[in-house]
């Protein structure tokens, strides 16, 4: 676990390029083999590497904003904009900073997501983002809250795996609406 921490200590934003092109990708994959109830290549190679792209340039502005809300509530504590519990860590603080994490930037996450697809698909579909927006209250804050509580070397980590559990879910939900 050493060689781990040391690797995102010391290279946080490739890291977590790494880990969510992998693991956002790994979701996508799992997501469709759910839905098609098979196990299968659903892309080909050259799609899988321009959807490896997509989640690394997300995983950028992930960690933009992991890094970037711990500033925001501190300074938000600091102008009376929220309670002074916010700076102690625990509970509270991974709650507040899940909370204004992913309602300040987790609209854009998954718009700029769905339009970074777009261009891969050569799309221009909006079709079903509002599972992803109503997943930001659902999913992304409590799971965020968890990821919060964590050492900061693993809070990236974590959110990468998020995502594969998410396409889990998103799966087995598309697999059931497709049986009505």
């Amino acid at each position: 676990m050493d060689w781990y921490i040391n690797a995102v200590t010391a290279h946080p934003v490739m890291m977590a390029m790494i880990q969510f092109a992998i693991l956002g990708t790994l979701g996508e994959f799992i997501s469709k083999w759910i839905v098609s109830k098979k196990i299968f290549i659903p892309f080909t190679i050259g799609f899988v590497l321009w959807k490896m792209v997509v989640w690394a340039i997300l995983a950028f502005f992930i960690k933009m904003a992991f890094t970037g809300m711990e500033g925001f509530l501190d300074s938000a504590v600091d102008h009376h904009l929220m309670f002074p519990a916010v700076k102690e860590a625990g509970f509270f603080r991974a709650f507040m900073k899940s909370v204004t994490t992913n309602l300040f930037f987790g609209f854009f996450l998954i718009i700029a997501h769905r339009f970074l697809d777009n261009i891969v698909l050569k799309e221009k579909s909006y079709k079903g983002i509002d599972i992803g927006i109503k997943s930001l209250i659902w999913f992304w804050i409590p799971a965020h809250t968890i990821t919060f509580i964590l050492p900061k070397a693993f809070q990236i980590g974590l959110a990468a795996l998020w995502s594969v559990a998410l396409g889990i879910i998103l799966g087995f939900a598309i697999a059931v609406s497709n049986k009505k």
